[in-house]
C-alpha cells in the first residue's frame, strides 16, 4: 500500500489564515473529483472559517471523558474506516486528551499516512520543536505543544500561509481572530508588532532552509556536482594577510548584486594546527565579515587549493574570490603554479575572481639566519647534547676499534650515524653538527684506508663521508624544527588563553582585577604581581618583595612585578614610566621582566591596558552610583518646591477664604451660603491632607525608605476592595476577571492604592455611560491587570508626563488631584517588582497595564538561587 502524502500549511502566528486556506484547498480538491473529508477543524468561533465547512463532509468527533470533563477529539478509527482520499486535519501540534490512542495529533496523522490517506494539516512556527526556545525568547510564552522537526521535514509539501504583521493586528482588532474580551491583552502581549515581525522572519528562514535542504538532497540523489545558481553564494579566501579587507569588501559587493546573496569567508589552516597568517588580522577580518552580513569559517587541509574548492562546492558556492599571489616572479618560476592557478583549474563551474591588491607581487622577506639556526631547545638541553657527544663518542670509538675488520666499515658508519641521531634528539642542532663532523673525521682517520691520515684513497669513501655528514645535519635540523614548532604551539596556546581572559575581563564583575593579576603572574612566570593605588592593594597574586620593578597603569595606580631571583634596582627605575591609557606598554618594559620577549611585551601591554579599562569602568560606575541619588533627590526637591508654591497655595487659599468669610461680622450669610462655604473649606482641607500624604509617600519612595511587604496576594480581592473604596458599581466598571488567575507577589495595601489611583483616573476621563473595563490575565510568569478606558487617550509623546510628579494633563478644578497619583502608583508597582505601563486602547482611549510577578514563579526562582 502506497503511503499517503503530507501537505503542511505553515503560519507565523495564529490568525494568519491557515485553517481557512486548508478548507479552501479541500473545496478545490473536491471540485476536482477527489474524496475529501474534514477529520478535525478548530474554527475558534470565526464565522468565515465555519462558513467554509459547508459542502464538505465532516467526520463526527469522539468524546473522551477525563476527570469529569468531556473533551472532543478527532475520531481516528472513524476516519480510517471512512477511508477517504484526503483528510483535513487542523492543528498538527495538538495534544490529545488522556486515554486517546496517541498522545499527539501528529501521531494520528502518521497512522493516516501509513494507511494511504493523503493529509492536509496546519501548524504554527512556534510549535516546531527546534524553534521552541527561540520563540519563547521572542514572545515570553513557552509552548508545551510541539512537533518534532523530522515530522515536518518528512512532509511532501510545506507551504507558508503569510500575512503582514500589521494586517494581522488589524484582523485581531476587528475581532476576526479572538473574542472582543481577549483582543486588548493579545495585542499588548503575544501580538506585538515586533513579536509578529520576528516570528514572520523565523518562519521565512525556516522554510528557506527547508527548501535549501531539499535542493541539496535532490542534487545528492541525482549525483549533480555542478552548483545551481538559485542564489549567489560568494566564498572569500582569507590568508590572514593585509589583502583580506579588500577581498571581503569585493566579495560583499558581488553578493549584494542579487537578492538573497550570501557571503562566506574561509581560512585554511595547515593540518599541523599552526597558522601561517596573523591571528590578529584574522580576528579583525572575521569581525568585518560579520559586519558585512557574512559568516566566517575555518577549515584544516593539507593542500590550500583543494580545501578551498571542496569548501566552495560543499556550500554550493557560485563565486570564489581569492587574492593575487604575494609571491615574487622568481619564487613562482622556481616553485611552479601557486594556489590561485590551482584553484582556477579545479573550480569547474564556480566563477573565480582573482583580485589584485597592494601586497601582490611583493618580495617576501628572507628568513633571519639567527632565527633559523639559533635552535629552539634550551641551553641546558644543548649542553646535555654536547656531553652525550663527548662521553659516548670516545666509548663508541674504542669499541669499534677493538672489533675492527676489513668488512666492518658499513657497520661503523651506521654506528656513528646512530650516535648523531641520539645527540640530535637530546641536544638539537648544534651538538648534532658537532658530533657529525667529529665522527666523520674519526671515521676517516681510523677506519678509511689509508688509516691514521685524513686523506681518502677511494672516491666512493669520500662520497660516503659527505653523505654521512649531510644525513647528520638533516636529522639535526628536523629535530630542532620539531622542537621549535612545539614551543610555538605551546606559546600560542598560552597567549590565546591569556587573551581570552583579558578580553572577557571587564564582563566578570568585581573579580576582574584579581583574575587579570593572577593570569599575568602565571603567563609570565613571575614570583608575584601586585596592583596598588598608593599604599592600598587592589589585587595581588604571589609575593612581591620591596623594591620590585613596577609599571604605572595610570596616574594613580601601579603594577608591581617581582620576577624572582636577585632584584635589579636599575630595572625598577627604568620601568618607572607611565603608560598612556589605551596604548601598549612603553618600550622600556623589557627592563621590568628581562626574560619576556617582544611577543610577551605585547601581551603585557594588553594586560596593562585591560587593567586600566577595568579601573576606569569601576570609577565610572562608582561615580554614576553617587550621582544617581543626588540627581533624583534634586528632582524631588525641585518638584516639592514647585508643589509648595502652587498646589499648596490653591487649597490653602480656598480654605482660608471660606473660613474668613464665615467669621466676617458685616455679612449676614444665608444657611445655603454658609453650607457652601463650609463645604469648600472641608473640601480644601481634605485636599491638603491628601497632598501632604502623597508628598510624604513621594519622599519615602525617592529616598528608598518605602516599606514593602510582598506576600502571595489574590488580585480579585484587591480589585473588589479598590472598587468599594471608590464606591464604583457595575454601571461604572465592567469586570473581566480570570477565575484561574494565580496569586501574585505583592503588598496588598500598596496594590490597592495603585488600583484606586488608576481606576479613579480612568473613571474620570471615560465618557458618561461608557464603563471602564478591568481585565486580568496570566502571561508567562507575570500576571497583568488591565484598566481600560475609552476616553480621549494620551498622545504617545506625552505619556512620559503621566508619571512625572506634580504634573497634570489639563485638570483645573479643585477635586481633580495633585499630579502625584500616577507617579506614586508607578513607584509602588516597581517597589513590588512589577511595572505600570500605558498603552493605546483599540478604538480610542488609554489602557493602564499593571504587571506583577506570580508568587509561585518567584518562590521557584528564589529556591533555585538558594540551591545555586
Amino acid at each position: 500500500m502506497a503511503r499517503g502524502r503530507l501537505r503542511v500549511l505553515l503560519g507565523a502566528a495564529p490568525g494568519v489564515g491557515k485553517t481557512y486556506a486548508m478548507l479552501e484547498a479541500g473545496h478545490d480538491m473536491r471540485a476536482d473529483g477527489k474524496d475529501v473529508v474534514v477529520a478535525v477543524v478548530e474554527t475558534h468561533g470565526r464565522a468565515a472559517t465555519a462558513g467554509l465547512l459547508g459542502g464538505l463532509e465532516v467526520v463526527p468527533r469522539t468524546v473522551v471523558e477525563h476527570r469529569g470533563v468531556r473533551l472532543s477529539e478527532m475520531d481516528l478509527d472513524a476516519v480510517l474506516a471512512r477511508r477517504p482520499q484526503v483528510a483535513l486535519v487542523d492543528e498538527l501540534a495538538h495534544t490529545n486528551a488522556p486515554g486517546s490512542r496517541h498522545a499527539k495529533r501528529w501521531q494520528d496523522v502518521s497512522e493516516l499516512l501509513a494507511a494511504g490517506i493523503h493529509v492536509v494539516t496546519t501548524v504554527n512556527i512556534q510549535h516546531i520543536e527546534s524553534l521552541n526556545d527561540v520563540v519563547r525568547t521572542i514572545t515570553g510564552v513557552p509552548q508545551r505543544e510541539t512537533v518534532p522537526d523530522a515530522v515536518l521535514r518528512a512532509a511532501d509539501d510545506v507551504e507558508l500561509v503569510d500575512l503582514a504583521p500589521q494586517s494581522l493586528r488589524d484582523r485581531l482588532a476587528e475581532g476576526n481572530v479572538y473574542p472582543a474580551e481577549r483582543v486588548d491583552a493579545a495585542l499588548s502581549n503575544y501580538f506585538r508588532l515586533g513579536n509578529l515581525t520576528a516570528l514572520r522572519e523565523l518562519a521565512l528562514l525556516w522554510l528557506a532552509d527547508e527548501v535549501d535542504s531539499a535542493l541539496r538532497t535532490y542534487r545528492a540523489e541525482h549525483a549533480i556536482d555542478a552548483p545551481w545558481e538559485a542564489r549567489e553564494r560568494v566564498v572569500v579566501a582569507l590568508t590572514g594577510g593585509p589583502e583580506g579587507e579588500t577581498l571581503l569588501r569585493r566579495g560583499a559587493r558581488i553578493a549584494a548584486r542579487s537578492a538573497g546573496g550570501e557571503l562566506l569567508a574561509v581560512h585554511v589552516s595547515a593540518q599541523t594546527g599552526l597558522r601561517d597568517g596573523d591571528p590578529g588580522a584574522l580576528a579583525e577580518q572575521a569581525a568585518l565579515t560579520e559586519q558585512l552580513g557574512g559568516t566566517f569559517h575555518q577549515v584544516v587541509g593539507e593542500d590550500v587549493a583543494t580545501a578551498l574548492v571542496q569548501f566552495a562546492r560543499a556550500n554550493d558556492a557560485t563565486q570564489l574570490v581569492i587574492g593575487l599571489s604575494r609571491r615574487s616572479w622568481l619564487k613562482a618560476a622556481l616553485t611552479g603554479p601557486g594556489t590561485g592557478s590551482t584553484v582556477i583549474r579545479r573550480a569547474g563551474a564556480i566563477d573565480v575572481h582573482l583580485v589584485n591588491h597592494a601586497a601582490a607581487g611583493r618580495r617576501l622577506p628572507l628568513p633571519r639566519v639567527a632565527g633559523a639556526f639559533s635552535g629552539a631547545l634550551t641551553a641546558r638541553r644543548r649542553a646535555l647534547g654536547f656531553a652525550v657527544s663527548v662521553v659516548l663518542g670516545p666509548l663508541l670509538t674504542v669499541g669499534l676499534v677493538a672489533g675492527r675488520s676489513d668488512a666492518s666499515l658499513a657497520s661503523d658508519v651506521l654506528a656513528y650515524q646512530l650516535l648523531v641521531v641520539v645527540t640530535a634528539l637530546v641536544g638539537g642542532l648544534w651538538p648534532a653538527l658537532f658530533t657529525a663532523l667529529l665522527s666523520g673525521l674519526t671515521l676517516n682517520y681510523l677506519f678509511v684506508e689509508p688509516t691514521h691520515t685524513i686523506t681518502v684513497s677511494e672516491p666512493v669513501h669520500a662520497i660516503a663521508l659527505v653523505l654521512y655528514v649531510a644525513n647528520g645535519v638533516m636529522v639535526s635540523a628536523v629535530v630542532d624544527l620539531a622542537a621549535r614548532r612545539t614551543r610555538v604551539a605551546q606559546r600560542a596556546r598560552a597567549e590565546s588563553e591569556l587573551l581570552a581572559t583579558v578580553a572577557g575581563g571587564v564582563l566578570r564583575g568585581q573579580d576582574t582585577l584579581r583574575a587579570l593579576v593572577e593570569r599575568a603572574q602565571e603567563a609570565f612566570g613571575l614570583a608575584g604581581v601586585r596592583l596598588r593605588s598608593g599604599e592600598d592593594v587592589l589585587a595581588q597574586s604571589g609575593t612581591v618583595r620591596p623594591g620590585s620593578p613596577h609599571l604605572a597603569v595610570d596616574d594613580h595606580t601601579v603594577l608591581d612585578l617581582d620576577p624572582g631571583g636577585a632584584l635589579d634596582p636599575g630595572a625598577a627605575r627604568a620601568a618607572d614610566v607611565p603608560a598612556r591609557s589605551g596604548s601598549a606598554v612603553p618600550g622600556r618594559t623589557n627592563a621590568v621582566v628581562p626574560d619576556v620577549d617582544g611577543a610577551g611585551n605585547r601581551l603585557l601591554g594588553v594586560v596593562v591596558t585591560q587593567i586600566a579599562a577595568a579601573l576606569e569602568h569601576q570609577r565610572l560606575s562608582r561615580t554614576a552610583d553617587a550621582i544617581g541619588p543626588l540627581r533624583e533627590t534634586d528632582q524631588v526637591r525641585s518638584a516639592l518646591l514647585s508643589a509648595v508654591s502652587h498646589d499648596l497655595r490653591r487649597p490653602l487659599t480656598a480654605a482660608t477664604t471660606a473660613v474668613g468669610s464665615l467669621r466676617a461680622r458685616d455679612v449676614d450669610w444665608s444657611p445655603a451660603d454658609r453650607d457652601e462655604l463650609l463645604a469648600t473649606a472641608e473640601e480644601s482641607l481634605a485636599t491638603l491632607t491628601g497632598l501632604v500624604t502623597d508628598l510624604l509617600d513621594a519622599s519615602r519612595l525617592q529616598a528608598g525608605a518605602l516599606g514593602v511587604e510582598c506576600r502571595p496576594t489574590d488580585v480579585d480581592d484587591v480589585v473588589l476592595a479598590a472598587l468599594d473604596e471608590l464606591a464604583l458599581g457595575p454601571e461604572a466598571v465592567h469586570l473581566e476577571l480570570d477565575p484561574a488567575l494565580p496569586a501574585v507577589s505583592a503588598d496588598p495595601a500598596l496594590l490597592r492604592r495603585v488600583l484606586v489611583n488608576v481606576l479613579a483616573n480612568a473613571v474620570h476621563v471615560s465618557p458618561r455611560g461608557t464603563p471602564v473595563r478591568v481585565q486580568t490575565s496570566a502571561f508567562a510568569d507575570r500576571v497583568e491587570v488591565r484598566v481600560v478606558d475609552h476616553g480621549p487617550g494620551v498622545p504617545a509623546d506625552r505619556r512620559a508626563d503621566l508619571f512625572v510628579p506634580f504634573q497634570r494633563l489639563g485638570d483645573t478644578d479643585n477635586t481633580t488631584g495633585l499630579g502625584l497619583g500616577l507617579a506614586l502608583s508607578r513607584g509602588f508597582a516597581e517597589g513590588m517588582g512589577g511595572t505600570l505601563v500605558p498603552e493605546d486602547t483599540p478604538g480610542g482611549g488609554l489602557t493602564m497595564v499593571i504587571a506583577l510577578r506570580q508568587a509561585a514563579a518567584l518562590d521557584a526562582r528564589t529556591a533555585q538561587e538558594g540551591t545555586a
